[in-house]
């Protein structure tokens, strides 16, 4: 090996493709790409202080620059097609004026930057490469020309024009990527002894090599880089999966970590790639979907964008929303919110610029989540909490509704029927189980359904309850109640039973395997004494709320107990409707338009305009038909 640069004439990567339909990226991009990465980091041998230090070396980025505007146009047409213009002429004015380093490498990093968001090319390996091996393909293949240390004095090196590169050199090693290397090693460096290495050694040894390789000029900071990662959030939100480390340079991260911090974090990093986070994987899946997402819209194909879009939150968010809302609820909120925005920008037909920042904003809140689920297990207090907390609010709503009907059945004088009602809940707690069970070790339940079966099951619910509070409030304020029990609800109930057992079901059920999903997340999280116990005070809690409700219903004169159950109904069925709407957002079944409102998940709010509208249209049917029921009942009795 020699000067890992930039060949002119090379066989690029092949593309990546998220579906058959996704056309591959032209054979160009990646060569352009090294081209851009290569002038980046050169320049600063050509110019310097606004002066031609080497005239060779200017004549070469000139060429570079002029070859890629010229590359760029000749691709096929994207959106962000005139932008990549825009941004390679004025690289090129940059060089033409012998403007700076740091203004050039940062002029050509964006555009280099831009050309993968545009024409996405693979920038990664698919697992942790093997440094072992790296080191030994480094003393077979490269220590004859770079010397067995890196510093480019190999035995081979006296005789080589231009010299090979002195891979310890920190100066350039930190405006180098991994990405790089590896495309220099895959595709040879024309005009030197460099020999690209494609058809010689397999993908993954030439990223091995390429790791390898990189890590040599941080080679003395391994523990120093361990405990900086360990303590430092943002550079693990920054570097979350190979594709950012595969990318990622010491020039890149300096302002935002400290020079000193991101060399001995790229450095371990490099060394060790099998440190980065693991339990995080759904995370990793949903920014690449993400940023497909992205490109395929810039290439003008809407429905495959939204198509990614949608894939990114069900298969990389939704199963591991658990042990996030375990760590960071908030941050989960923001997160559904934030992707089901992006979806609607997507499919709305946003402006370009609106469409980048909220795929920007739902990319950073995704970083966010990596570093959160890489920080390392739950407490003894957050579990405890988070346990308990968990089980009170996902169980009250189903609570309330099979306490109205049992406090209503015993008030209608029915104590036969509380048996439907009680063999309702108990199956539905049975079922949850058996759900979770045959989901976890049979098949495979893709979020879409989760959310689907959550979100039409809240819907249903909520009709029913819209219809129950109506019915109750127009008995409630007839001034009757005694005779029209003793007269037709025997009856009624007697025909209902099923209905009785269904509507308990379905409103434990709904909450039951979503509660145990969570519970499954932070049992794998620990510490598992106080989580039990969370568990165990969370059912205390919600046992001493049913008593103390069944207790007060008791109380209250009939009248007065219809009139207040009418209230609590119509409320469950506000809630409810907001719920059902929210999941289906979730699911891709309806769009998000965010609304300004806070997030309050135990009332069914959510900030877009889609749940907050539904909800009140739900209200104001409420509310008509408690004013019919008031002006009605003096002439009904």
């Amino acid at each position: 090996m020699l000067a890992l640069g930039l060949p002119l004439h090379a066989q690029p990567l092949p593309s990546r493709s998220d579906s058959p339909s996704e056309a591959p990226a032209p054979a160009t991009v990646s060569q352009t790409w090294q081209m851009l990465d290569y002038l980046a980091t050169d320049y600063a041998g050509a110019v310097r202080d606004g002066q031609v230090s080497s005239a060779s070396e200017y004549a070469e980025m000139r060429e570079f620059a002029g070859t890629v505007q010229r590359r760029l146009a000749q691709l096929p047409p994207r959106p962000a097609s005139a932008e990549l213009q825009t941004q390679a002429a004025r690289l090129v004015q940059l060089i033409e004026a012998r403007a700076g380093t740091r203004e050039v490498a940062a002029q050509a990093h964006a555009l280099a930057d831009g050309l993968l968001a545009a024409y996405p090319v693979p920038t990664a390996p698919a697992h942790a490469p093997d440094l072992a091996r790296g080191a030994a393909l480094y003393g077979q293949t490269c220590a004859a020309c770079h010397g067995a240390g890196g510093e480019g004095n190999g035995p081979a090196a006296a005789a080589l024009d231009p010299p090979p590169i002195d891979f310890t050199d920190r100066a350039r090693a930190d405006q180098r990527s991994t990405l790089s290397l590896f495309e220099a090693i895959s595709q040879g460096v024309q005009g030197t002894a460099m020999a690209g290495y494609a058809g010689q050694l397999p993908v993954d040894d030439r990223w091995s090599l390429a790791y390898y390789v990189g890590s040599l000029a941080y080679a003395g900071e391994a523990a120093e880089g361990a405990q900086a990662w360990k303590r430092d959030a943002p550079a693990r939100a920054r570097l979350a999966n190979l594709d950012d480390l595969s990318r990622a340079r010491v020039a890149q991260l300096a302002p935002a970590l400290g020079e000193r911090e991101a060399r001995a974090i790229l450095g371990y990093l490099r060394a060790h790639p099998q440190a980065l986070p693991q339990s995080a994987g759904g995370l990793v899946l949903a920014r690449e979907k993400l940023a497909a997402s992205l490109a395929a819209w810039q290439r003008g194909e809407r429905d495959e964008a939204q198509r990614l879009a949608l894939s990114a939150y069900l298969d990389g968010v939704e199963p591991v929303e658990p042990q996030l809302d375990a760590r960071d609820g908030p941050l989960r909120a923001q997160l559904e919110t934030a992707m089901g925005a992006y979806r609607s920008a997507v499919g709305g037909g946003a402006a370009g610029a609106d469409v980048l920042a909220r795929q920007q904003a739902a990319d950073a809140l995704l970083q966010r989540a990596q570093a959160t689920l890489a920080g390392g297990s739950a407490d003894a207090a957050s579990a405890f909490v988070g346990a308990w907390t968990i089980l009170v609010r996902e169980g009250l709503e189903a609570l309330l509704v099979v306490v109205a009907l049992l406090a209503f059945l015993r008030k209608a004088e029915r104590p036969a029927m509380l048996r439907y009602v009680h063999a309702g809940w108990t199956l539905a707690l049975l079922a949850g189980f058996a759900t979770w069970a045959v989901a976890s070790y049979a098949v495979a339940i893709s979020g879409a359904g989760r959310e689907l079966t959550e979100g039409l099951s809240s819907l249903f619910a909520a009709a029913v309850l819209l219809c129950v509070g109506l019915w109750m409030h127009r008995k409630s304020v007839g001034g009757r109640w005694q005779a029209y029990l003793k007269a037709k609800m025997a009856a009624t109930l007697d025909r209902s039973a099923w209905f009785l057992f269904g509507l308990a079901f379905l409103s434990v059920y709904r909450e039951v395997f979503e509660t145990i999903l969570f519970y499954v997340a932070m049992w794998n999280e620990g510490p598992r004494t106080w989580l039990l116990g969370g568990i165990a005070v969370g059912a205390l809690t919600l046992a001493v709320l049913a008593w103390v409700l069944l207790r007060t219903s008791r109380r209250l004169p009939l009248g007065k107990f219809f009139s207040a159950s009418s209230v609590l109904i119509a409320l469950l069925a506000v809630v409810l409707t907001g719920k059902g709407i929210a999941a289906l957002q979730e699911a891709g079944w309806i769009g998000v338009h965010v609304a300004p409102l806070p997030r309050i998940e135990l009332l069914g709010i959510y900030p877009t305009w889609q749940s907050v509208l539904a909800q009140a249209v739900v209200a104001l049917v409420l509310a008509t038909g408690y004013a019919l029921n008031l002006r009605r009942t003096p002439q009904q009795g």
